[in-house]
């Protein structure tokens, strides 16, 4: 895994080992899923539906995650830098892959609906299609 990526996932999860940062309905998988979607931001992909050019981040998530601890986060996220949007969904794809292997299937809901966006991203690229409409097709993750 990229050493950003590490130093990220490593800063959020000492600060959520507290349980007096955690909100009501927190799961260690958050803070995965809040720095895939900081990435995918970050990336701004074309082929991206207009609808989902960003992701919005959760206010709970924002309200408890620290400002210097999401400071330090963003500015590790946008050094991250590629030649290309394909190796940044292939990047974000390989993140996202990496981190639903840490957790059992119930707490993967934030992972999957993300691994969903981008799985339906990467298809556009492959495909060389231009985005048109959200595809609210129902894919199967193992």
């Amino acid at each position: 895994m990229n050493n950003n990526i590490e130093k990220a996932l490593e800063i959020w999860h000492k600060r959520y080992e507290d349980e007096e940062h955690q909100y009501s309905e927190f799961e260690p998988s958050d803070i995965e899923y809040f720095i895939g979607c900081m990435l995918y931001n970050h990336f701004n992909f074309s082929k991206a539906v207009p609808t989902m050019k960003t992701i919005d981040l959760s206010y709970d998530f924002l309200s408890t995650c620290g400002d210097a601890e999401y400071e330090e986060v963003k500015k590790l996220i946008e050094d991250i830098k590629f030649e290309n949007e394909k190796e940044a969904v292939d990047f974000l794809l390989k993140f996202i892959q990496e981190s639903r292997s840490k957790y059992t299937p119930s707490e993967l809901y934030l992972l999957n609906r993300l691994l969903n966006h981008v799985t339906l991203l990467l298809e556009r690229y492959e495909n060389d299609q231009e985005p048109s409409q959200v595809n609210f097709q129902t894919l199967k993750f193992k």
